[in-house]
């Protein structure tokens, strides 16, 4: 199998500041890739992209907030500015509120819809005309497995990443007459600090026994970005060898 090069490519990754988007810019650049680190946090995100420098890896480190169109156009136009195109791009960010419809205000349900939703669309709103005139890309968007099951007080969680995974079939549709990619992660629980806020909200914390390490789905998302060019990897799912929530 002869896989994609990735040497010399130019990765956008959302959330690059800490936790699966920390780790996913980290496995990009060690591939040999330009890697833009955005991340609403300015110093996580500055302090990634220059521990990639260190490392002999080109990196700049993008503020932005996902949700924000503005932000996001002017993001995909620094990468732009700055290595005269854009092949990869890695919706990593994500938020969630644990309450539920009955708690939870109109504005936290705006905030998890506009990061975890409304972000790849605009990201992919910005970069596809790009791409198009490339005759190349590829769009990684992360879902959870929130996106093949429910529970309780995940409403907004679950709705958002559900339609990752729609809008992620579309957008593959659209984008395969310009050999433009798009592959959906859907990963298991993960030692990041997605679960920092449950003791504050009384809720028991995961047991890390059964929560894998986000350079795994860093892997993979890497593995999604090397598959052949004829080829696309449509969906994987991804869990800890002991997932609770799965199947």
């Amino acid at each position: 199998m002869n896989e994609t090069t990735l040497k010399g490519r130019v990765a956008l990754v959302t959330g690059a500041g800490s936790g699966l988007g920390e780790a996913t810019a980290r496995a990009f650049a060690q591939e040999g890739c330009a890697v833009a680190c955005v991340d609403l946090k300015v110093a996580d995100v500055e302090r990634v992209s220059k521990e990639l420098r260190a490392r002999d890896a080109n990196s700049v480190a993008i503020s932005c907030d996902v949700s924000g169109t503005e932000q996001v156009f002017a993001a995909v136009q620094t990468v732009v500015d700055t290595w005269g195109r854009l092949d990869i791009v890695v919706n990593c960010a994500g938020t969630d509120h644990t309450l539920s419809v009955a708690d939870m205000s109109i504005e936290q349900w705006d905030q998890v819809i506009g990061v975890n939703l409304r972000g790849p669309f605009l990201f992919a709103k910005a970069a596809l005309p790009l791409m198009q005139k490339q005759h190349f890309g590829h769009f990684i968007n992360i879902a959870s497995t929130a996106a093949t099951r429910a529970w309780a007080n995940a409403s907004a969680y679950h709705a958002s990443k559900w339609g990752l995974i729609g809008f992620s079939r579309g957008l593959g549709v659209e984008g395969r007459e310009h050999n433009i990619r798009v592959t959906t992660v859907i990963p298991g629980g993960m030692t990041t600090h997605f679960f920092d806020h449950f003791p504050e909200q009384g809720i028991p914390m995961p047991d890390e026994r059964n929560l894998q390490s986000p350079a795994n789905v860093a892997a993979t998302i890497v593995f999604a970005a090397k598959v052949p060019e004829q080829s696309a990897l449509q969906e994987v799912i991804i869990t800890p060898l002991t997932e609770t929530s799965w199947p």
